[in-house]
């Protein structure tokens, strides 16, 4: 099948390895703005029916309504018990802190899921498991505590004295085992650059096991750049200072932006050094070794599910199996439905075909899955992040942002950005794709369902149609309120990137400034554009008329609000950031942590925690990338790490 990316020239052959014929699912070209990359038509309708069992007809509802609907009823469709299993009145609980021996820890998934009888790390295939026992092996020789997280340990109820403990670099090093851990590696595949490439699984990261906190919320620990395991292949199993700096400081940037990722407990160095060939050129070179701590609810991916599906019938219980552990813990609602409700939905097929979700537990969940998915690229394109590398291994059920690489946020609006050199030829994975990358990898998810029996071909085209109204939704929605629109307009938008993107106008910053244009349609032409001078820079005379231009019809739109200039300003500066993770900044607190001084680190680490907040005396952070910036290895980056 043939499907054309919305900012692409050219379409690509995406649904190759698709495995059955009758997954014919209407793919929506997202219209995503600039417009002039490619005309795009609206996201297919979807009807939505809710029934009950003893009732008569059902109402039909537009699409905009229903766009929430399976995530938000499945979620509200719990058993009573369900809320004293979360803890019950958070107001009369007690948090009490603890200590690292003191840890609640849970091994559900090396309990529940089959593993490999063998506990050694030497490179093979791995087969008929989910995980195998294995334990960090990094050099370490001294090593030092960087920075952490007093967010993820408030997660995981861990005192904050702990960190000051001199064996604490030692536990999170993985060269003294921490009490109660059961280490593993998980396995899984995925599809790279659109190819499968067969099994990959945890080739440097290996997690110590769950931790229940007070609230009975699970959080995995896992240790990146800990040593090999047999899913390394040619690798050391090692990371560097460099790449481990971008991981945990943009986990918990991303985080205070309010978009779902991974966290990062701490991050500490080796003491030893590590060779890498940054470039691919030739030219390796020892950098310090380091490892970070990173925390999640789970770290299953969509890989976890395909790799047993490709090995033909014989693993294909295991992805019941994993599908089964995913719901009971972490899709707990999807579990608990109620079945004498039904939910419903028209596919919109010529045949006025039916999905019934509560029918079929895993066309619940992979809806949800795809919903997630949509709703989290939404949230990269709002706020300008390219990931670099979306291949399939690289995406997570929970709807995560998971495995931070050569990730980087736009500075000049560039629809064809992409942070990654290995992406450079054909840009597969740039800003402007990523909406498409999402739902092609949501594709090959349902097919491997499908393979499974789990879902049949109709669950699985409405799985992808979910995705592409999700996504339309959440964009259109996070667009809006960028804009400080009462309501969406697309033609706006449109013209406004537009503009950006021929006057490479900064992202951030444009944004961040939009929101002192006052909705006053006596002010002067000659003055429209004084709120936007610093983000406006070198533009002649035509570009400023098409900005004048544009300003007129946006302060008409806005004087329809009915909100006072005032309280536009401060609802447009709630989710229009003034501080984003530049990859200059990154490098910059890299060159002085590789010198030994760890304070930038921590001061962006400070920084970002407040991205929404105007902090005065940090305006620098807010600037411009410095001619230093557009060099290799800052602004664009490979995937050796």
């Amino acid at each position: 099948m043939l499907f054309l990316s919305h900012f692409s020239t050219k379409p690509h052959l995406l649904f190759s390895s698709l495995s059955s014929s009758s997954l014919r699912p209407r793919l929506p070209k997202f219209p995503f703005y600039p417009s002039y990359f490619t005309k795009s038509p609206s996201c297919p309708s979807i009807a939505c029916h809710v029934s009950t069992t003893g009732g008569g007809g059902a109402a039909q509802m537009e699409s905009s309504a229903s766009v929430d609907s399976v995530t938000h009823d499945l979620k509200n469709q719990r058993l009573d018990t369900e809320t004293e299993t979360d803890g019950g009145d958070e107001s009369k609980m007690t948090k009490k802190l603890k200590a690292l021996e003191d840890l609640n820890w849970d091994h559900s998934f090396v309990r529940e899921l089959p593993g490999d009888p063998r506990t050694d790390s030497i490179p093979r295939e791995v087969l008929h498991a989910c995980y195998t026992k294995v334990s960090p092996s990094a050099e370490v020789e001294n090593p030092q505590l960087v920075a952490w997280s007093e967010s993820v340990a408030d997660s995981l109820e861990l005192d904050p004295k702990e960190f000051e403990r001199p064996d604490f670099p030692l536990f999170f090093s993985g060269a003294t085992p921490l009490a109660g851990a059961v280490p593993y590696a998980q396995c899984y595949g995925g599809h790279q650059f659109g190819m499968w490439a067969g099994q990959l699984g945890d080739g440097r990261a290996i997690t110590l096991g769950e931790i229940l906190n007070s609230k009975s919320e699970r959080w995995e620990l896992q240790l990146k750049g800990a040593g090999k395991t047999p899913y390394s292949r040619f690798a050391d199993g090692l990371a560097v200072l460099r790449s481990s700096i971008r991981e945990f400081l943009c986990s918990e940037a991303m985080h205070f932006l309010g978009i779902p990722t991974t966290r990062a407990l701490c991050l500490v160095t080796t003491g030893k050094f590590v060779t890498r060939d940054m470039f691919y050129d030739g030219n390796p070179k020892e950098e310090p070794g380091a490892i970070v701590c990173r925390v999640a609810q789970s770290f299953l991916r969509f890989g976890s599910y395909q790799i047993h599906a490709s090995r033909g019938q014989e693993d294909l219980d295991i992805v019941r199996t994993l599908a089964d552990y995913a719901i009971r813990h972490h899709f707990r609602h999807i579990e608990n439905m109620n079945k004498s409700e039904s939910l419903s939905f028209s596919t919109g097929d010529e045949d006025h075909s039916v999905v019934d979700l509560t029918s079929n537990k895993y066309a619940a969940w992979a809806v949800e899955v795809a919903e997630r998915t949509a709703s989290l690229v939404a949230q990269w394109q709002g706020v300008g992040f390219t990931h670099g590398v979306l291949n399939t291994d690289n995406m997570s059920v929970l709807g995560l942002t998971i495995d931070y690489g050569p990730f980087g946020f736009l500075d000049a609006f560039d629809p064809s950005f992409t942070p990654n050199t290995t992406d450079l030829p054909g840009r597969r994975y740039c800003f402007a794709n990523q909406p498409d990358i999402g739902l092609w990898n949501v594709a090959q998810f349902s097919t491997t369902l499908a393979a499974a029996k789990l879902i049949d071909d109709k669950e699985a085209n409405y799985v992808m149609e979910r995705y592409g109204t999700k996504f339309m939704d959440e964009y259109q929605a996070i667009m809006t309120k960028k804009l400080g629109l009462p309501k969406y307009n697309k033609q706006i938008i449109s013209k406004l990137l537009n503009n950006m993107a021929v006057d490479k106008v900064d992202y951030t910053n444009f944004f961040r400034a939009l929101s002192n244009v006052k909705a006053d349609p006596s002010i002067p032409e000659d003055e429209l554009l004084v709120p936007l001078k610093a983000v406006l820079l070198d533009i002649g005379k035509e570009r400023k008329e098409a900005w004048i231009s544009w300003v007129l019809s946006y302060i008409q739109e806005l004087s329809s609000s009915g909100i006072s200039d005032e309280q536009r300003k401060a609802l447009m500066n709630s989710v229009n950031p003034k501080y984003v993770l530049r990859n200059y900044l990154c490098q910059s607190a890299i060159d002085a942590a590789e010198l030994g001084d760890f304070g930038e680190v921590r001061r962006l680490l400070k920084l970002m925690e407040r991205p929404y907040d105007e902090q005065p005396g940090m305006e620098k952070y807010a600037r411009l990338p410095p001619a230093w910036a557009y060099r290799p290895g800052v602004c664009m980056l490979s995937c050796s790490s």
